[in-house]
């Protein structure tokens, strides 16, 4: 077997200019802790910041030494400075950005949140109003950017484990639900699960078939649809690739937890496994991978690493978008693409509805 030098596959693949200037929408967690420290350690340029709370802005511009803070989003916007939106709103208030965004001439790429929308017709709208205006478009898909996952798609896009046969996504983690999902029924595989979706796709390209099942969290207060979600994605060659959601996971105190999140990927030729850092955060847990193969009889190779997904997979994210800004092509995870993933979110809703299996094509809108 050849080596591989698994370093520069989970290394974010930088553009040539550094210096694009970043105007960032949104002020929580993930804007605070994880975009601009993963910003900062790359080198890319926040220059603006909003936020709906002026004071929060404020407050996140000054650990983060953004320079120009402005008073509402509206503002940052019809910045002539900025070049590049950085939205990190709730996916519900995206389009009303977007619509805004598309009329600047400063405007040159945008990186929205996923679910790109809270329904397909409202991410349809976002992706043609950016093509339009001649605007890249990119998804914050940042799974992907998970370190195990991009080594994995490296092992397969080598053919070490063979033809795949059965893929494997156990989730036993909890996650914070924000409020803005309380007026919605739909919450765990639009906001959770859709990440698992995605990755999917990202592996092994659109399922044939999508076939799933739910139940309500019972920790979850407020009425939803989708609390627990079980879904399998069916490929021609018959690959299976499945996610059990368990965001119950921890019945609460007086009980030990035992969250987690693993996958698996078993094929003709070899065998990979591993887990994902995210559930032990704030403490800074790389995820791993194991895998064996034909090509190295007998032994597990288990390459390591010091980069974790939250924050550093969110360099990748903005980097391929400057670079598709940089190169005028299409980013790795752009909006149209993103549609495909959105469309695999609906048929497992439908899944669920209509108690069967449905077809992709179904979902797309092909016949």
């Amino acid at each position: 077997m050849e080596p591989i030098d698994f370093e520069s596959i989970i290394a974010p693949e930088l553009p040539k200019r550094m210096d694009y200037r970043i105007g960032c929408i949104g002020s929580g967690f993930i804007m605070r802790d994880c975009h601009l420290v993963a910003y900062r350690d790359a080198g890319f340029n926040p220059v603006a910041i909003a936020s709906r709370t002026y004071g929060n802005a404020r407050a996140a511009a000054e650990l983060r030494g953004i320079p120009k803070v402005h008073r509402a989003w509206e503002e940052l916007v019809r910045d002539p400075d900025i070049e590049i939106l950085d939205v990190a709103f709730p996916p519900d208030r995206q389009l009303e950005i977007v619509r805004e965004a598309v009329k600047q001439p400063h405007i040159r790429g945008i990186l929205c949140q996923k679910p790109l929308a809270m329904n397909t017709r409202e991410a349809r709208e976002i992706v043609a109003l950016c093509e339009e205006a001649g605007i890249k478009l990119a998804v914050n898909s940042n799974m992907r950017y998970d370190q195990s996952i991009r080594a994995l798609k490296a092992i397969l896009d080598r053919g070490l484990l063979g033809e795949p046969v059965l893929a494997t996504i156990e989730m036993r983690a909890i996650p914070h639900w924000q409020p803005f999902l309380e007026q919605y029924d739909r919450i765990e595989l639009l906001n959770m699960g859709i990440h698992h979706i995605d990755a999917f796709r990202y592996l092994f390209g659109d399922p044939e078939t999508v076939t799933a099942v739910a139940r309500r969290d019972p920790r979850t207060a407020f009425p939803h649809l989708d609390g627990i979600t079980q879904y399998t994605f069916g490929y021609a060659g018959e690959l299976m690739a499945t996610s059990l959601d368990d965001v119950w996971a921890w019945p609460g105190e007086g009980t030990e937890k035992d969250l987690y999140i693993k996958w698996r990927v078993e094929g003709l030729d070899g065998m990979a496994a591993g887990t994902i850092g995210w559930p032990a955060y704030p403490e800074r847990c790389p995820s791993t991978l194991a895998f064996t193969t034909r090509q190295a009889p007998n032994e597990w190779i288990r390459p390591r690493w010091d980069r974790v997904w939250f924050p550093d997979a969110f360099q990748g994210t903005m980097a391929q978008l400057l670079r598709a800004v940089e190169t005028c092509t299409e980013p790795e995870i752009g909006g149209r693409d993103n549609l495909r993933t959105m469309a695999a979110v609906d048929a497992c809703y439908r899944s669920i509805a209509e108690g069967r299996t449905i077809r992709f094509a179904d979902a797309l809108g092909e016949h």
